[in-house]
């Protein structure tokens, strides 16, 4: 019996399919929210950066986290002078987003999936705050290198970080469905 090219790729079609929904749902939903509190910062944008200026201050530097209500940026300031600013796309929020796409995809679903779930968007969460710690103080001591640190390398680690927890799942799933 001859099988047809559809029907032989049906589940990486559906996996597919899944991912694509849920991340298009998900943007828009992140998008959705976001334009709600334009043109101020989202909390979230808030939230991370409110960590990051204490995560700094833990290491013995006077910074703060000022915002405007007019701009969605906050800016993590020493002294009086702005040292970085964080926009929404910084939050992790959109990282978090493909990564829950993916693991909803995969399935299966269940209370490991909700668990490794909330478990791994904690862990982006805590590389993205590390990620613009680390951004703080290139700009402040290498602030020619800021933009390849931003836009290259530092946003190739937190997939990587992403990557490594979709591999972990996959292994972890595929060895407890073997058992």
């Amino acid at each position: 019996m001859k099988t047809t090219l559809i029907s032989q790729f049906k589940p990486t079609i559906l996996f597919l399919v899944k991912f694509l929904g849920m991340y298009i749902a998900g943007s828009l939903l992140y998008g959705w929210f976001i334009t709600y509190y334009s043109p101020a910062p989202d909390p979230v944008t808030i939230w991370v950066t409110n960590q990051v200026a204490f995560l700094i201050r833990i290491f013995g530097w006077n910074v703060t986290a000022m915002y405007s209500e007019f701009i969605p940026t906050v800016s993590v300031v020493l002294d009086v002078k702005s040292i970085i600013s964080v926009y929404e796309g910084c939050n992790g929020l959109n990282v978090v987003i493909i990564f829950w796409s993916f693991l909803f995809a995969f399935g299966p679903w269940g209370k490991r999936l909700g668990i490794f779930a909330i478990a791994g968007a904690c862990i982006i969460h805590v590389a993205n705050l590390v990620r613009v710690c680390v951004l703080f103080f290139v700009a402040y001591y290498y602030s020619g290198a800021l933009y390849f640190f931003h836009k290259y390398l530092f946003t190739a680690a937190i997939y990587v970080v992403v990557l490594l927890l979709w591999m972990w799942w996959i292994r972890n799933v595929k060895n407890h469905e073997s058992i």
